[in-house]
């Protein structure tokens, strides 16, 4: 079975410039990249539409790759806000990407960081922790570790012996976010609100 050509990833553009720049980057099917305009959240987003709106102007919505898979328009997406960096890092995009700990406060020893890895990463973060969410939710009983690592192939043997650090990590990172908590030992519930 083929998988689902369906995806496709978008730019909304400010037609307030000329040329006409993007200010998000997106992946979706159907009618998604429309959807910002029907429902304008508080987000930078969501206050670069009211602006342009406010201006009499419409926001330019624009394909630029479809018939994709899922996993095709996640990468793209992803390497087009690397290009374009976040406002947060210095670039032009609205996407908000929030890393749970700010690399430029801590000594990296002379690591060069490329510009747009920080937004790579927590977009894979965050796909992560939802996927493990989706299986804590699904399993009423709670989720282990190991369950974790095994389920989403996460499980590493690196130097010999299981080491599911990564998995264990998430799972840390979603209790203290209040959307996992932990009702034993071992296992651990999702809360869902």
């Amino acid at each position: 079975m083929t998988e689902a050509r369906s995806y496709y990833v978008y730019a909304l553009k400010d037609c307030r410039t000329s040329p006409v720049k993007p200010f998000y980057i997106g992946k979706g099917t159907g009618v998604r990249a429309w959807e910002h305009e029907l429902q304008i959240d508080s987000s930078i987003k969501g206050e670069r539409i009211r602006l342009i709106h406010e201006a009499g102007l419409e926001v330019l919505v624009t394909k630029l790759v479809d018939q994709l898979t899922e996993m095709e328009a996640l990468r793209i997406e992803a390497e087009l806000i690397a290009a374009f960096g976040t406002e947060a890092t210095g670039g032009m995009l609205t996407n908000v990407v929030v890393p749970s700990t700010n690399p430029s406060k801590r000594k990296l020893r002379n690591l060069i960081v490329p510009s747009g890895i920080v937004e790579k990463s927590q977009i894979a973060l965050h796909m992560l922790k939802e996927a493990v969410l989706e299986l804590a939710i699904s399993n009423s009983e709670g989720v282990t570790n190991s369950d974790v690592s095994h389920a989403l192939g996460l499980q590493s043997d690196y130097l010999g012996g299981s080491k599911d650090y990564l998995s264990w990590s998430l799972l840390g990172l979603l209790m203290r976010e209040g959307r996992l908590k932990r009702v034993d030992k071992k296992r651990h519930k999702a809360q869902v609100r």
